[in-house]
C-alpha cells in the first residue's frame, strides 16, 4: 500500500457538520462511490476491524464487534460513512497488505491502497467531494510497552485461584469510555466470564482493589462502579480525565471508584480462537 487516497466533502458545512448539514446527503452518496469501487479492486468478499474506539454507546448492531472481526462489504461501507458523519464506531477496517480505511477529520475518509487503485480513481467526476492522494506514510510501529502475556488456560485458572477475596476484571474490547466491561471474578464464576472474553480484548484483574471514594483520586482517569458488587458483570462509569468533585460521582449513585493507574499490574489478551495473541494493546499507565 504505497498510496493515502482522501475523500473529503467539498462543501464548507458538510465540513463543519457532517451530518447535519444540507450537503451531506450527496456527499454520503459519492462516498459510497468510492469505497465501493477501491474495495471492488481487491475482490475480497469480508475485512478486517481493528483499533476500536467506541466513545459513546455503539447502536445495537455495533455490540458484538471486536477486534479481528470480519465485516462484509456492505458493514464496512456503513460503519466508514458512519465514521465520517461522526457517529462512530470508530476503527480501522483492513485487508492487510491491501487495503486499509480509516476516519479522518471532518468528514474525510483515509483509504492507504495501490498506486494504480488511486490512478483509477482520477477518472471519476465528483460534484460533492474532493478526492486527492499522496504518497503513504509507513504504519505506526508496535507499542513501546505491549502486552505479551496471553489470556490461556493457565491464566484463567490463576484468576480462579486467586478471586478467594474481591477481585475484578475489566475487558477492554475497545478504546474509549464505552470500550469496556466489568465483571466481579470468584471461583465460581471464573470459567464463564472467560467464555464471555471477545478474541484480541485486553484482559485486566484487580485482587482486592481499595475502592472507598477517596478525593486523591478525581484528577486522574479512574472507573465507578454502583452497589452492590455482585458476583457477574457490574454496573461502572468511566471517568476519563477525572472528575469536579466526589458528589458527581456519588451522586449518580456510584459508591466505589478505583483508579485506572492499577490496572497495569495483572494484564493478557484474549488470543484469536488458533491461540495466537495478534492484538496490539499497551500496557495501561505505560509512559
Amino acid at each position: 500500500m504505497d498510496v493515502e487516497l482522501i475523500i473529503s466533502p467539498r462543501s464548507e458545512r458538510v465540513h463543519q457538520e457532517p451530518a447535519d448539514a444540507a450537503g451531506w446527503t450527496s456527499y454520503a452518496v459519492e462516498l459510497r462511490q468510492v469505497l465501493e469501487a477501491v474495495i471492488g479492486e481487491t475482490g475480497v468478499d469480508s475485512l478486517e476491524v481493528g483499533d476500536l474506539l467506541v466513545a459513546e454507546p455503539p447502536p445495537d448492531r455495533y455490540l458484538k464487534l471486536y477486534n479481528g472481526a470480519e465485516v462484509s462489504l456492505s458493514q464496512t461501507i456503513d460503519l466508514a460513512i458512519g465514521m465520517a458523519a461522526g457517529r462512530g464506531p470508530y476503527c480501522q477496517i483492513s485487508i492487510p497488505g491491501r487495503l486499509r480505511i480509516e476516519s479522518g477529520w471532518e468528514g474525510a475518509v483515509h483509504l492507504y491502497t495501490t498506486r494504480t487503485v488511486a490512478a483509477d480513481l482520477e477518472e471519476h467526476q465528483f460534484q460533492s467531494s474532493v478526492l486527492r492522494w499522496c504518497d503513504a506514510a509507513p504504519e505506526p510501529s508496535m507499542s513501546l510497552n505491549p502486552v505479551d502475556a496471553v489470556a490461556d488456560e493457565g491464566f484463567w485458572t490463576t484468576v480462579a485461584r486467586r478471586s478467594d477475596r474481591l477481585t475484578l476484571l475489566c475487558e477492554r474490547w475497545a478504546y474509549g469510555a464505552y470500550g469496556c466491561l466489568w465483571f466481579r471474578v470468584t471461583r465460581g464464576n471464573a470459567a464463564e466470564v472467560a467464555r464471555l472474553m471477545r478474541p484480541r480484548s485486553l484482559i485486566c484483574v484487580v485482587g482486592d482493589p481499595e475502592l472507598r471514594p477517596r478525593a486523591e483520586l478525581l484528577e486522574d482517569d479512574f472507573t465507578a462502579f454502583m452497589s452492590p458488587l455482585l458476583p457477574g458483570e457490574l454496573v461502572y462509569r468511566a471517568y476519563p480525565g477525572g472528575a469536579d468533585t466526589l458528589s458527581e460521582v456519588t451522586g449518580e449513585g456510584f459508591s466505589h471508584m478505583l483508579a485506572d493507574r492499577v490496572m497495569s499490574d495483572w494484564c493478557a489478551v484474549v488470543p484469536d480462537p488458533d491461540g495466537v495473541n495478534r492484538a496490539r494493546w499497551e500496557r495501561p499507565g505505560a509512559p
